[in-house]
């Protein structure tokens, strides 16, 4: 890693309060802290957006994605929580990234914000594939709007088991598979 500290954001691809990811997304982020990383953990509730329609598009950009277009391109990388619904990624990460990869207000793509950056990828389910399945679409998606997506990746099943009363990961093992995951980011 260079001496450069490296700029991080995470998030949690849920809005509920008491979210496996969202108790997954504040681990990584404290982690990547402990990593030397400058972190921001960013709440989507604080941006909502409608569900990504051309015609809202055209009649003028939501102030929420140039926000978060602004916000992304901050960053060095980028570190998703998400939950797996159905076997898939949620409508949130979805619509999220789609909006982002939207005209900026300077009139470039919003694949610029993205491009040549950084992700890890993780999940956490009260399942036992602990999101993995999610983790494969993210992963493609990702790629798709130009990231690099770190090897690594952690699903951690039955999630709900795991953190601590103060919603802290319980087994260090956990912390070294996400650090491990927050490291590849950091060296990129």
């Amino acid at each position: 890693m260079s001496s450069e500290t490296k700029k991080i954001l995470v998030f949690a691809g849920s809005l509920r309060s008491a979210s496996l990811n969202r108790k997954l997304a504040a681990n990584v982020a404290q982690l990547a802290q402990q990593q030397g990383a400058q972190v921001t953990l960013l709440d989507l509730n604080e941006y909502p957006l409608p569900i990504y329609n051309g015609d809202i598009e055209d009649e003028g950009m939501p102030e929420n994605v140039h926000k978060l277009q602004a916000l992304f391109a901050e960053h060095d990388a980028i570190i998703i929580s998400t939950p797996e619904y159905n076997g898939a990624v949620p409508a949130l990460v979805k619509n999220t990234l789609d909006w982002i990869s939207r005209k900026q207000a300077n009139g470039d793509s919003g694949i610029k914000v993205l491009q040549g950056k950084v992700a890890g990828i993780v999940a956490a389910s009260p399942g036992a594939l602990g999101g993995l399945r999610a983790l494969l679409a993210l992963r493609d998606q990702l790629a798709k709007l130009s990231l690099w997506v770190a090897p690594t990746q952690f699903a951690l099943g039955k999630a709900s088991e795991a953190f601590d009363s103060q919603d802290e990961l319980k087994d260090n093992q956990h912390k070294e598979k996400i650090t491990q995951i927050i490291n590849e980011v950091m060296r990129f």
